[in-house]
């Protein structure tokens, strides 16, 4: 039976089982399943530049006459949520030495051979009488001349369409690459408007391409560093409508929203949630002291750091048993990991430059980070013991990174400079490749992405 993303694992041919993700990443462990092998269909790398897996994409064929316009919008997505990585590359129709007419369990190879492509995805679209959709599709590894994986069939309805589409393109990425998808994700942020010194900011969902932009606030009240809950269903934010910082959590359903259990006379900020979603650790100023605290359901806000100094930008390893964060009592800001429960802090930052807002990764393998260095802002990730440092970008402002669910892409924001300075949201793979602008309406800062939606 075909999981989440369509995996057969143990019945899929080997010609297309490569070391195409575990190259393109070549710094990082060989990913699950991924073998090296002899044969033609192999990524070459050139100083890190992995060349693109060809792939071709037929338009998926219309099984009911109603079912045309979203065949069409369906293979775009699919196809571009794919070339979106880098990590493939689509063959125009235009090349195809045939056109298919009907969705059938085999194709003829030699047409596609033609055209140099090593992947093939096939499918079809139909639509019901009340609305629904169902969405079913193919992938070949042209070279074997063997179908990879099971086909696997979707259903939905119209107003869900794109998320058909970002899960048959996560299971595509996951059948070839090895790794689990992230394209059937959605993204929470912050869309900024007017002037630098008079900015609009709202509270804003998205799909993680930029799609489906959705207002969660109305912008009366300034907003900052919105926080996903790990099953997707909540977010933590802060807010000034009081007129200092203040934790709330919205419901992203309904809209509702409640003020989080805080120590009395406080400014809270820089909330994150615990892996289970039980626990929420965040920030909060007492008295001209910050320190780290959590608090769970019903129960009494607890600290977990007392220093002199100022601790903030708290974020948990995916088993929740330690959290790293920001925190200056070296003398400048510095990342530390210390117990969840608090205790003793160990750290690990040790390169030139300030380091700030540290998040783990899903995998657990990397912290990502903002440095600020020689006037410059990076985004940069290290192991959990702070070896093995790597700078992904650089420019005039980039902060605050957040993670894909697979681990293996950072979104972040990027500010340019001068009086018309606007932020933006980009994303870069963990080997500093593909950077890429993410399109919003509006200037967009803080993304915070939510897990694989169910």
């Amino acid at each position: 039976m075909p999981d989440r993303n369509g995996q057969t694992r143990g019945n899929i041919p080997m010609k297309l089982m490569t070391t195409l993700f575990a190259a393109a990443l070549a710094i990082l462990p060989v990913a699950h399943g991924a073998q090296a092998q002899d044969g033609p269909l192999r990524i070459e790398i050139t100083e890190g530049v992995v060349e693109p897996l060809p792939f071709a994409i037929p338009t998926f064929i219309a099984e009911t006459p109603e079912a045309q316009q979203w065949a069409d919008r369906i293979t775009q997505v699919i196809a571009d949520d794919l070339t979106g990585t880098g990590l493939f590359r689509r063959i125009s129709q235009d090349a195809f030495v045939s056109q298919l007419t009907e969705f059938t369990p085999s194709v003829t190879y030699a047409n596609w051979q033609a055209i140099n492509a090593q992947a093939l995805i096939t499918g079809a679209v139909s639509t019901g009488a009340d609305g629904s959709l169902s969405v079913k599709f193919r992938l070949f590894d042209v070279f074997s001349e063997a179908p990879l994986g099971e086909g696997l069939q979707l259903q939905g309805n119209e107003s869900n369409w794109r998320r058909l589409a970002h899960r048959v393109a996560d299971a595509v990425y996951s059948r070839i690459t090895g790794e689990s998808g992230y394209f059937d994700s959605r993204v929470v942020f912050v869309s900024e408007q007017g002037p630098k010194d008079d900015r609009q900011k709202r509270l804003a969902v998205m799909d993680y391409d930029g799609a489906n932009v959705q207002y969660l606030t109305d912008g009366g009240s300034l907003v900052l560093a919105p926080r996903f809950s790990p099953q997707g269903d909540r977010v933590l934010y802060t807010s000034y409508e009081s007129g200092f910082p203040q934790i709330y959590e919205m419901n992203v359903g309904s809209v509702s929203r409640s003020a989080l259990q805080v120590p009395a006379e406080s400014m809270t900020f820089s909330p994150r949630y615990a892996p289970d979603g039980s626990t929420v650790i965040f920030s909060a100023s007492t008295g001209g002291n910050t320190d780290l605290y959590r608090v769970r359901p019903g129960g009494a806000p607890e600290r977990l750091t007392n220093a002199p100094s100022i601790e903030t930008a708290p974020s948990f390893s995916p088993d929740g048993s330690q959290i790293v964060f920001e925190s200056d009592r070296s003398g400048t800001p510095q990342l530390y990991i210390m117990p969840a429960n608090g205790g003793e802090a160990q750290r690990i930052s040790f390169g030139a430059g300030r380091y700030g807002t540290p998040v783990w990764s899903p995998r657990g393998d990397l912290i990502a980070f903002t440095k600020q260095n020689e006037g410059r802002f990076h985004i940069g990730v290290m192991r959990t013991d702070g070896s093995e440092e790597r700078l992904l970008t650089a420019s005039f402002l980039d902060e605050g990174p957040t993670w894909a669910p697979n681990g293996r892409v950072l979104m972040f924001t990027r500010e340019t400079s001068g009086a018309g300075g606007a932020s933006a949201l980009y994303s870069v793979d963990v080997s500093g490749r593909n950077l890429r602008r993410i399109e919003t309406p509006a200037g967009a800062s803080d993304p915070a992405w939510s897990p694989l939606l169910p």
